[in-house]
């Protein structure tokens, strides 16, 4: 069996422009959310808003003049996945045919439809940009990096909503092991911070109403709904045997992947979880792996009542009596909610606990909620020996989707 292993990360969310800078972040418990700025917000019932600061890095761009065309979720994915592909340090030109790319959207360009809707509406269908196209199709991120740097295998766009990133990452997996291709680089991208896309959410009552820097409380008695946050978050996947001819470095052994649908309603998770369970299940049975052999679930836990207790419900029915013993952190309580560059950025973060040995805490935890009662390492981090995680993340349309990383031992 073609065994699967990350050779390549690469991020840009509201904790740092790289991974270094992430990681600094997530292991003093810094809190990356804040009052939105890139909208007047005033009106809004949500105020608040996980935002990238300070960014204007076009370095990844070939072509800079491109930068200008495309939205702001593809800048942002772009430069992540630049930094994975400069991270894993594979030579492109020789591999370009057998390296491929899955990178996704949640949302997508809701900036630039909006912004491109107002100069419709006030100045005529001939002032619209003609780079329209090009900047709100899904897929784009993903065709237009691979004919920057010329990755000739598989390349497609994956859209499940806030499993976007998981989906991809897994997926992307699935194409190395069935061998048509040996590299993949996956994940998501996200910038849906924009007028129309909170009215939205404001509107349907899933964002957070507090409106301030604590408004993200995964699993806390306290919550009252998710933050967004935007970002993008990438890996490079690469067959075992083909990362080591080459001596790349390993970060982990993508081990297992599940995946399964809630049938159950549009936006609303199943109150016991039943549809995260199954991919739960399904991914330690494919990583030929028990439930004790775990120490880390980075749930995905949004701060939303129902979605927290049955993703809690969800973890204790798969891993039994174990799961009292296991860590279960939340990166949305730093870093917002990415939507569909969720998981890739918090796959990233769990990675970073094999490595430096420090578990990231899940901060805003003020009041213990009965309903989840398991070990969240509540406000600090926490030193911990972690040989294998599991990662969820869980989608509008009741898409799910769990990852499982150990520890690669040569």
């Amino acid at each position: 069996m073609r065994r699967i292993v990350i050779t390549g990360l690469g991020t840009v969310n509201p904790l740092g422009h790289d991974v270094e800078s992430t990681w600094d972040a997530l292991a003093k418990g810094v809190n990356g959310v804040g009052a939105v700025t890139r909208f007047d917000a005033s009106t809004y019932p949500t105020k608040v808003a996980g935002e990238v600061k300070g960014f204007d890095d076009l370095s990844s761009f070939k072509d800079s003049k491109m930068a200008s065309r495309l939205d702001r979720y593809q800048i942002l994915g772009h430069h992540a996945a630049a930094k994975a592909l400069a991270d894993c340090g594979v030579d492109v030109e020789k591999v370009a045919e057998r390296f491929g790319a899955i990178l996704g959207t949640g949302i997508g360009a809701m900036a630039t439809i909006t912004e491109q809707q107002r100069i419709l509406d006030a100045r005529g269908c001939k002032r619209v940009t003609p780079f329209l196209i090009p900047a709100i199709i899904p897929n784009m991120l993903s065709g237009y990096f691979s004919i920057e740097y010329g990755l000739k295998g598989p390349n497609l766009a994956i859209v499940t909503a806030c499993a976007t990133a998981n989906h991809s990452i897994g997926e992307a997996a699935e194409i190395i092991k069935r061998g048509d291709a040996d590299l993949m680089i996956a994940g998501g991208a996200e910038a849906a911070i924009a007028e129309l896309t909170f009215a939205g959410f404001c509107n349907m009552k899933a964002m957070s109403t507090r409106n301030d820097e604590t408004a993200s409380r995964p699993f806390d008695l306290g919550r009252d709904g998710f933050v967004m946050g935007e970002g993008a978050a990438v890996v490079v996947l690469e067959e075992l045997e083909h990362a080591k001819a080459r001596g790349a470095k390993i970060y982990g052994e993508l081990a297992g992947f599940g995946q399964s649908a809630d049938a159950y309603h549009l936006t609303a998770p199943h109150p016991e979880g039943e549809g995260g369970y199954r991919a739960m299940k399904m991914a330690l049975e494919k990583a030929c792996m028990n439930p004790s052999d775990v120490q880390l679930v980075n749930a995905h836990g949004t701060s939303t009542p129902l979605g927290d207790k049955g993703e809690t419900g969800a973890i204790k029915r798969c891993f039994g009596d174990h799961a009292s013993k296991i860590m279960v952190h939340s990166t949305k309580s730093l870093a917002g909610h990415l939507l569909g560059a969720a998981g890739s950025l918090e796959l990233i973060a769990a990675l970073m606990a094999i490595h430096k040995g420090i578990v990231h805490p899940t901060i805003n935890q003020f009041e213990r909620d009965p309903d989840c009662d398991l070990d969240y390492v509540p406000n600090t981090a926490r030193e911990a020996k972690v040989d294998a995680f599991l990662s969820n993340s869980f989608g509008f349309g009741g898409h799910n989707a769990t990852l499982v990383v150990r520890r690669y031992v040569g």
